[in-house]
């Protein structure tokens, strides 16, 4: 009897073992700088930022490998510097790092990620380009106020394209984890949960999926506490305490990030 009951432990572990998914992260990278330096993969979890696996750089390669308890969102790390987000999930995920190009790819939420970040970043560049120009405009003799109106017309344009890319990646992907990963890294840049007219727009569109991540659920009812409170609409002693800095837990760096040597 005792020898059936060991069989049937065994038969349920090798089961359960076959169920489990695995994720697999390769990557190489041509940065001087990053061999033999350890590399993380960290992820927010009860509000607070924590390892999931650690590698070090040989020789231009490194390697994650483990067990898929559920798909995450996850940044890679070196010591505490974020250099890329990207997502755990089944198949091979390929990595490369150099002072060119920073990608992820070969799964299909990693490979949407970084067409994401690609253009997302086209329209970072095009931003940064602008403080370019203005300084060889004023080598050029043009008139200040004609450069600020014209600048400041392109800047506007340039954010309202970042802002439609932005609200349609997180609407498109509301019920799986690139919504709500994305959703986190626009509102880090704010010192305490608020509402704009961006995460509003979000909102209102937003499934019930995307509304019960904790992340979001908890940011979107801070923020309309606060705004609540900026509106008048507490109470006096509610009015009369500053308004708090986030407790949610940010990235430290919302799209690539990698070190130079």
């Amino acid at each position: 009897m005792r020898k059936s009951i060991y069989t049937i432990i065994a038969v349920a572990t090798v089961l359960l073992t076959s169920c489990a998914t695995s994720y697999n992260v390769r990557g190489t990278s041509s940065i001087s700088a990053l061999d033999g330096s350890k590399l993380y993969l960290k992820a927010v979890k009860n509000n607070d930022l924590q390892n999931i696996d650690s590698c070090e750089v040989v020789h231009g390669e490194f390697q994650f490998v483990g067990l898929l308890d559920t798909v995450r969102m996850v940044s890679l790390f070196m010591d505490d510097e974020s250099i890329m987000p990207l997502v755990l999930e089944e198949g091979d995920i390929v990595i490369r790092i150099d002072n060119a190009v920073q990608s992820v790819g070969g799964t299909p939420l990693n490979d949407s990620l970084f067409v994401f970040i690609d253009k997302h970043n086209q329209l970072t560049n095009r931003m940064s380009e602008l403080g370019h120009r203005q300084s060889q405009m004023l080598l050029d003799g043009i008139d200040e106020n004609q450069i600020n109106r014209q600048l400041n017309a392109e800047a506007d344009l340039i954010a309202a394209e970042e802002d439609k890319l932005v609200t349609k990646f997180i609407c498109d992907n509301f019920d799986n984890v690139l919504g709500p990963g994305i959703f986190m890294m626009i509102t880090s840049q704010y010192r305490y949960p608020i509402l704009t007219p961006q995460i509003e727009d979000i909102m209102s569109k937003a499934t019930d999926k995307f509304k019960s991540d904790p992340y979001v659920r908890d940011y979107y009812q801070t923020a309309q506490e606060n705004e609540a409170r900026m509106n008048g609409t507490k109470d006096m002693d509610d009015q009369s305490a500053p308004l708090p800095d986030s407790t949610i837990v940010q990235p430290a760096a919302p799209l690539t990030n990698v070190p130079q040597p």
